[in-house]
């Protein structure tokens, strides 16, 4: 593989030092970029693209060549691994992901496997495809849904507001919930590793729904099986660490608890506090995040004001990616995500002298 021409994101994440705080962007292969939304028609839909190594190639690279960002991610989708597990993974238009099979007996818990990595080989497919494609000019990110967030799709059967099901589950039958977690732990975990044999040189597990849940069952039904994934994770490839990011949406309350998992970096939501966040879990981890999609909808003033202030809040010396506090939306202005991006490599250089 070529070596790497831009490896400030990884030795951010890894607490080294640094010229500039890097940037890159959850989603930012998405739906607010015309080149995407061409591509996707062209591919015909949501996981006809994910399962085609060049459109999936292609998307990848759309923001590296519009932006100076300073990390790709895998296109993908955080269902594939339930996917792979025979649920029958559809989209519905305006709707977001469905189910057919969804996990919510017994029977149906009980007939769950770890997936046939084999199954997902477009996924490392396209990971060696853009890793090549790349060529060294920034590295690529691997990811995955968290356990937790993996079951509440399967057993919800798609997204949800209230978390009902789940939930129900969780109370009434913990059994087969914690059944279903080690499982997903497991897959998640080769998943990852498969991913990184094929050339992500960072992996994020995204916790999309941890915090909907109370701090004991946080505890008990989300952290213990990211925890369990990091443990099992290769976290050292081709003679370079592989540091591991953990994104709770909602979870800056448990930012001490979450440092203690074993990852490199935690992602934060734009509800918490940079500055307390880096006083909260000092020299243990870096921190990502956490500006606030929708700034992106102010001013360039503004946009450039609320950077300046995280940049600042955050403060002098390395650790520090500066992402969004969720995926950037699909209605957001790609000049005012360029003035982010270009803002951030301006006013980050006067921190790390």
């Amino acid at each position: 593989m070529t070596p790497l021409q831009n490896d400030t994101f990884l030795r951010a994440l890894l607490r080294q030092p640094v010229e500039y705080t890097p940037i890159w962007m959850m989603r930012q292969a998405g739906r607010y970029l015309p080149e995407y939304r061409a591509t996707r028609a062209q591919a015909g839909g949501f996981m006809d693209l994910c399962k085609n190594t060049d459109f999936a190639t292609e998307v990848t690279i759309q923001p590296l060549e519009r932006f100076d960002l300073d990390a790709a991610i895998l296109f993908s989708d955080i269902l594939t691994v339930p996917d792979a597990m025979g649920l029958g993974l559809y989209f519905e238009t305006g709707e977001g992901p469905k189910f057919t099979r969804p996990v919510q007996t017994e029977a149906d818990v009980n007939a769950l496997r770890v997936p046939d990595m084999s199954k997902l080989h477009y996924v490392f497919d396209a990971v060696s495809s853009i890793r090549k494609a790349l060529n060294g000019r920034v590295p690529l990110i691997g990811f995955s849904g968290s356990p937790f967030t993996l079951a509440c799709y399967m057993v919800e059967g798609g997204g949800s507001k209230e978390f009902r099901l789940i939930k129900t589950m969780m109370y009434s039958r913990p059994d087969l919930l914690h059944k279903i977690l080690s499982i997903n732990a497991q897959a998640v975990t080769d998943y990852l590793n498969t991913q990184i044999q094929h050339g992500a040189q960072a992996v994020q597990i995204f916790d999309t729904w941890g915090g909907v849940l109370s701090h004991a069952a946080f505890q008990e039904f989300s952290l213990r099986y990211i925890q369990q994934i990091i443990n099992g994770l290769t976290r050292e490839y081709d003679g370079r660490r592989v540091p591991v990011i953990v994104f709770t949406k909602g979870g800056g309350q448990w930012l001490e608890q979450m440092a203690e998992c074993g990852a490199d970096a935690l992602g934060l939501d734009w509800t918490t506090s940079i500055a307390q966040a880096r006083q909260r879990v000092g020299d243990k981890v870096a921190l990502q995040g956490n500006f606030d999609p929708f700034a992106l909808f102010g001013t360039p003033e503004r946009i450039r004001a609320e950077a300046a202030q995280i940049l600042a809040d955050y403060g002098a010396g390395t650790g520090h990616v500066f992402n969004l506090g969720h995926g950037i939306n699909q209605h957001a202005n790609p000049e005012h995500a360029k003035i982010l991006i270009d803002t951030v490599h301006e006013l980050s250089r006067q921190y790390h002298q």
